[in-house]
């Protein structure tokens, strides 16, 4: 028996599938390719280990791909395979602890459209009553902004500038990342869970 290790994160595929089985599921976002351009993109059906993406944008097997996922946040990995045009599979690479959270995720997710639940049951999106903040960005560089709305998880602001995707800002005292561009501004995914108690101040 061969008891070589293999080196390559591309090669054990058939080793994560077996491990993690793929949920089907129907999530929206945007991604960066190797060349940097940003495309939206919907993973078709994702396990902790890999994720089938369709796309309008052109990848070769072993591009490095970027995407900030609806309900999932930022995942990066390799694309390991091509099928039918605009489809493709990506490496999923993650910490062990990581791959734990994407897994209750998507169980939650996979129960979410079993059940018939509303869209982000868990995060109700809210009215702010005080909409006018303000964004900081890590080199201290600060715009006035609009709170269309917000939940727990993030909020989506009107504003005159967009942060690059994955742009690391802070929407009053809560930190978070540009995970989406829209026509009025951007969507910000926060980086810890709120709760309504610590965004009273807006609510």
């Amino acid at each position: 028996m061969d008891t070589t290790p293999i080196a390559h994160s591309r090669v054990p595929m058939a080793n994560d599938q077996r491990m993690f089985q793929r949920v089907s599921v129907s999530l929206h976002g945007r991604m960066l390719s190797a060349s940097r351009e940003e495309y939206d993109c919907v993973v078709v059906d994702m396990s902790p280990g890999d994720a089938h993406i369709e796309s309008e944008a052109r990848v070769n097997v072993g591009d490095r791909i970027i995407a900030y996922i609806d309900h999932i946040g930022r995942i990066e990995g390799e694309v390991l395979s091509l099928g039918a045009k605009g489809h493709f599979v990506i490496s999923v690479n993650a910490t062990e602890r990581k791959r734990e959270k994407l897994a209750a995720q998507l169980t939650w997710i996979a129960n979410k459209h079993e059940l018939g639940l509303p869209e982000d049951r868990r995060h109700e999106r809210l009215a702010p009553r005080n909409n006018r903040s303000e964004i900081v960005l890590d080199d201290g560089r600060a715009y006035p902004c609009r709170i269309i709305d917000l939940s727990l998880s993030g909020a989506a602001i009107e504003i005159s500038v967009r942060p690059a995707i994955g742009t690391a800002v802070q929407l009053g005292n809560m930190r978070g990342r540009v995970v989406r561009h829209f026509q009025e501004g951007v969507a910000i995914e926060f980086s810890a869970l709120q709760t309504k108690e610590s965004l009273s101040a807006l609510l």
